[in-house]
Parts: C-alpha cells; structure tokens; sequence
C-alpha cells in the first residue's frame, strides 16, 4: 500500500468516524480530513517511534494495548495541529476509540492488500 493510498484511507475513514460518532468526533470538512490525515502521517514518521520507545515498559506490562493510547496522543495532538474548530474530540477516550477503529480499519486494508499482492 503506498502513502498516498494511506492517506486516502485515513482521510476517508476520519469522515465516516464523524459521521457514525458525530456527539464524539468533528470534523469540518474533506480537505480538514485530508490535512489531518497528512499531519497524522508526519507524527507517525517522527515522533510516533521515540513515543514507542519510551513506552516501552508499559508496552510489554499491558501487553501492547498501551499503544492504543500512543495512538490516541498522536490524535490529540494532531488536532491540535490543526485546530480543535475543525478536527476535535469531546473527550481522550473518544481519541482511544478512534484510534482503536483506525488501527482495525488499517489492518484490515493493509491485510487485504497485502493478499492481493501475494495473488500476483
């Protein structure tokens, strides 16, 4: 799966998320999606990974599922980024929930691209 289908996914899967959780999730239009899912993809690049590191620890005690709140930070903070007007939740465990939707969303395309490829 290449970045821009990445992308694209994210994007669209932000607007279905505000759309099925409208009282937990905002966003205020296709092009905020897109930007958000752009400002997401640069925080997984660079600081996703020190965050990883350093959670370390908590990682192996909860047996991964603190990666869920990794996740959910770098949400946070990319509605920061873009402004809580246009790209907000109501609250951090909104932020878990989409990021654990996210997380199932994207596996399930990357592992259905991932068959095709080996198809091939």
């Amino acid at each position: 799966m290449t970045y821009f289908q990445r992308l694209l996914v994210n994007t669209l899967t932000f607007i279905a998320l505000t759309v099925i959780f409208p009282n937990m999730f905002h966003v205020a239009s296709l092009f905020t999606a897109l930007i958000a899912a752009f400002v997401l993809s640069i925080l997984n690049g660079f600081l996703r990974p020190f965050l990883v590191l350093l959670s370390l620890p908590l990682n192996f005690l909860s047996l991964g599922l603190f990666t869920f709140v990794i996740n959910a930070g770098m949400l946070s903070i990319t509605s920061n980024l873009v402004g809580t007007a246009k790209f907000g939740f109501s609250s951090f465990g909104a932020a878990i929930l989409v990021a654990v939707i996210m997380s199932i969303v994207n596996l399930i395309v990357t592992e259905h691209s991932m068959q095709k490829f080996t198809k091939e």
